[in-house]
């Protein structure tokens, strides 16, 4: 990074390295809790029937695409607005 020193920019790093895993924690957290409340409704075994087991799965499928689409999507802004800005 231009103008840090060496010690800023590790505790810049260590920063921005423990955001992310806060971030992702989060998103991990909601997309356990989501799919539960929307999969598991059967409280009288241990094991998932296998129904909730199949929604479960489509749960976490659809919710990681929809991440993986979000990253993108935010990528091609993000590399849109550089080129704008290199522009001017």
């Amino acid at each position: 990074m231009d103008g840090l020193t060496a010690a800023e920019s590790r505790e810049l790093d260590q920063r921005l390295q423990k955001r992310q895993v806060k971030e992702f924690m989060s998103v991990f957290g909601n997309l356990v809790d989501n799919c539960f409340t929307s999969c598991v409704d059967d409280f009288t075994s241990k094991a998932l029937s296998g129904r909730e087991s199949g929604c479960i799965s489509r749960c976490v499928l659809k919710s990681m695409s929809t991440q993986t689409r979000l990253g993108e999507r935010f990528g091609e802004l993000n590399a849109a607005m550089t080129a704008e800005m290199q522009r001017r």
